[in-house]
């Protein structure tokens, strides 16, 4: 089996003000991938990362900016504290083996009030096809897999319900996205968003769908 890919974290950041004074931090990181082995399928995944990285740069240059601005104007009339905006990309690799990538990316923002919000998205890697996984090709029974995952989902939520809404199975079916998982060592990883199933002290909720006969692990596909 060739050996897992390593990879550099490149880091953009930067300190914004206006009129002198600080009203915006950001910092993004992702990562660049390296190896002698999928050169061509690499270096298209690396460039999709650095323009992903490239356009929240300017989404935060502009209209983060820009909402930084109108606050502290807002914050100067009004003789409140200035409130400096956050934010901030984290990525973590969470699956290196053969032909196989899987990372997630949490992107915080604080723009006042009591608390920030994190959105994470992820992608999983097949480097021989340079195609990224779905979740529907790692599920291998008969039925419907969105079926067979949220069934699991909600075994795994009534183990312990008070962290979450009451009517967690509605929100459950409401707000489940193929796109939120990625793989582990262990089995798939389904994720919630906050406030979609939890309230925003349970965090990002996350189920843990080892690998069986259902599930099936990512380096099957290599």
């Amino acid at each position: 089996m060739k050996k897992a890919i390593s990879f550099n974290t490149i880091v953009i950041t930067e300190e914004m003000k206006y009129d002198g004074v600080t009203i915006l931090n950001y910092r993004i990181e992702y990562p660049q991938f390296e190896s002698a082995n999928y050169k061509k399928t690499i270096k298209a995944i690396n460039q999709f990362y650095k323009d992903e990285a490239l356009a929240l740069q300017k989404n935060f240059r502009t209209k983060l900016y820009q909402m930084a601005v109108d606050q502290y104007l807002d914050d100067i009339k009004n003789g409140f504290p200035i409130h400096v905006f956050e934010a901030l990309q984290t990525f973590e690799v969470t699956y290196n083996r053969a032909c196989i990538i899987s990372a997630y990316f949490d992107n915080y923002q604080y723009t006042g009030g009591a608390h920030g919000l994190t959105v994470r998205t992820s992608q999983t890697w097949n480097l021989k096809t340079g195609r990224r996984i779905k979740l529907r090709a790692l599920y291998k029974c008969s039925g419907d897999y969105k079926t067979y995952i949220k069934k699991k989902i909600i075994e795994q939520i009534r183990e312990n319900p008070d962290i979450y809404f009451d009517n967690y199975e509605e929100l459950v079916e409401q707000t489940f996205n193929i796109n939120s998982f990625y793989c582990t060592s262990q089995g798939v990883v389904v994720y919630f968003q906050q406030y979609d199933i939890a309230p925003y002290a349970s965090g990002i909720r996350e189920f843990l769908l080892p690998y069986n006969k259902c599930i099936i692990d990512p380096v099957r596909k290599c």
